[in-house]
């Protein structure tokens, strides 16, 4: 069979999808990652992947633009006489499914990772493209033949919205990580660590960490709360890279690479996003390494949390709520443990790239071939 990728970016592809196209090229079949080029595409070779490059501008809304676009994806797939198309995120998903059709690919799968930003405010802006996002999804899940999706309310809302057909969708727990690398370290210290990884914006969280954070060292003098992750510049609800600096309650590191190793060094992780999240990686990640985890109670992240289980769920814009239950972990190392264990159990069960894979052969009709 042969198989088409597409994406926006080739470092989504490269990032989320490798292992799925991976596998499928260990079977023998035709994989082709389609997505402008950029710093990554030339290593798909490396696997046995064929790098399809085409044109897209990500931020336009311009018609003229967008039209340019599904023309660019439609020249580049045609050729290919692709079996099964599979899109990520919104422009692909949408621009892609149409190309799809019109070069005549038996079947268009769409991954819809979460509905984002636009869901999150209300302003006459973000209704006007939510509008437009639902009027369009409407007539894209109408012309592909699954959907995807990383969580269980997203699809409940398009359904009670009457968007989608609910025997087109399809859950799966995120796009998988490899528990044998994201497994729990030894410490090197003995120091309390409170760690946060997020994209420094404020429907993150960020601010309700940092109001915990003073809270709780003013209890806990020896605790150490840091924050790793960079504004993201041009998004209206980033938080500046000196207004971050200035916070005497947390330890700023900014963006950094070696993720592994801060979670291997932390004893808690806290994501309290009121962000309408896919299945957020950083969290999954955190469970792989064997942390509590302290989330809220919004879309994506209770996915990650069985409440008193492997960690504590909290109301989202809640910064005492979210103070008293890192507390509660603070107070007893015991409970630590007990939900990191527990959170390791559930990584590995639940977010094992292996099982992500299974799952999207599944999708396809391919079986697992060990």
């Amino acid at each position: 069979m042969t198989f088409g990728f597409l994406s926006h970016l080739d470092y989504n592809l490269w990032l989320f999808r490798l292992p799925v196209m991976q596998e499928l090229v260990r079977q023998g079949h035709m994989v082709y990652a389609i997505c402008p080029s950029g710093e990554i595409s030339e290593s798909f070779s490396k696997h046995g992947i064929t790098h399809i490059p085409y044109e897209i501008e990500r931020s336009s809304l311009n018609p003229v633009q967008e039209i340019r676009a599904i023309r660019n994806i439609y020249k580049a797939i045609t050729p290919l006489k692709l079996d099964i198309l599979h899109t990520f995120t919104a422009k692909p998903n949408i621009y892609g499914t149409i190309a799809g059709r019109l070069a005549k690919v038996p079947r268009i799968i769409n991954l819809v990772e979460g509905l984002g930003s636009f869901y999150l405010e209300n302003d006459f802006k973000s209704r006007a493209i939510r509008t437009l996002i639902e009027l369009l999804y409407t007539r894209i899940f109408k012309l592909s033949d699954t959907v995807m999706f990383v969580n269980q309310d997203d699809p409940t809302y398009l359904i009670s919205k009457k968007i989608i057909n609910p025997e087109k969708i399809f859950i799966i727990k995120g796009v998988g990580i490899d528990t044998n690398e994201w497994k729990p370290l030894p410490k090197e210290n003995e120091w309390i660590r409170v760690t946060m990884i997020a994209r420094a914006l404020k429907h993150k969280g960020v601010l309700e960490f940092i109001e915990a954070a003073k809270i709780l060292t003013k209890k806990f003098p020896k605790v150490t709360f840091q924050y790793v992750g960079s504004p993201d510049e041009g998004n209206p609800f980033s938080v500046t890279e000196a207004f971050m600096q200035e916070q005497s309650s947390i330890h700023y590191f900014g963006h950094q690479t070696n993720i592994r190793h801060i979670l291997s060094q932390s004893d808690i992780f806290v994501l309290p996003s009121f962000y309408r999240e896919g299945l957020p990686r950083t969290s999954m990640e955190a469970a792989s390494m064997g942390l509590p985890i302290v989330t809220t109670d919004v879309v994506g992240c209770r996915e990650t949390v069985d409440n008193g289980v492997n960690g504590l769920i909290v109301p989202p814009k809640d910064s005492l709520a979210l103070a008293e239950a890192i507390e509660h972990l603070l107070k007893d190392e015991n409970l630590r443990k007990k939900m990191g264990k527990e959170s390791r159990l559930k990584a590995v069960r639940e977010f094992d790239i292996v099982t992500i894979v299974e799952k999207h052969l599944e999708v396809y009709g391919l079986q697992h071939v060990r």
